[in-house]
């Protein structure tokens, strides 16, 4: 015969399960000081025909606290030869994403891969606590985008100043 279950049976039976679900999420827990600094989402080129701008970048979220008042810098290498393009965004507690992008570029070639250098700072910029590199290649050349913008205005009205007239 089944001995009826009571409240202590119960209590003991629930006490069981949490340890084993405390056990199992214990076991398989990620250690957070093992993760990196950024995770970067997303990046690349953008041309943007209609405005004949062109640059890349990339979106990083931050997966490990930052003080406030780090600073994420990317280096970019510049397309046109020279010196890499450095971009800094300084870290805020208003959010954990960061979006950094190159200003208007020019002598982008197709299936190239060019480089760039993410740090993350201190907040006086003396001390790397973090760097990681990451490569993106065009798909397309600069040849291939209108020098002059094809549209004006909100309603993306002609240019009257493009040759093309298209």
């Amino acid at each position: 015969m089944l001995s009826a279950i009571t409240p202590l049976r119960a209590a003991m039976a629930a006490f069981v399960v949490l340890v084993l679900l405390f056990l199992a999420g214990w076991l398989t827990r990620q250690d957070p000081d093992k993760q990196p600094y950024l995770d970067i989402l997303g990046g690349g080129f953008v041309f943007n025909y209609r405005v004949a701008d062109n640059f890349y970048g990339f979106t990083a979220i931050v997966k490990r606290p930052l003080e406030s008042g780090s600073i994420i810098e990317a280096a970019f290498e510049n397309p046109a030869g020279g010196d890499p393009i450095v971009v800094r965004e300084r870290v805020s507690p208003m959010t954990d994403r960061y979006a950094l992008r190159t200003p208007p570029l020019a002598g982008i070639e197709a299936d190239k891969p060019y480089l760039v250098t993410i740090r993350v700072l201190d907040r006086l910029a003396t001390k790397e606590i973090w760097s990681a590199n990451r490569s993106y290649v065009s798909q397309i050349g600069q040849g291939k985008t209108p020098e002059r913008a094809l549209t004006v205005g909100p309603g993306y009205h002609v240019n009257p100043d493009n040759p093309e007239g298209k």
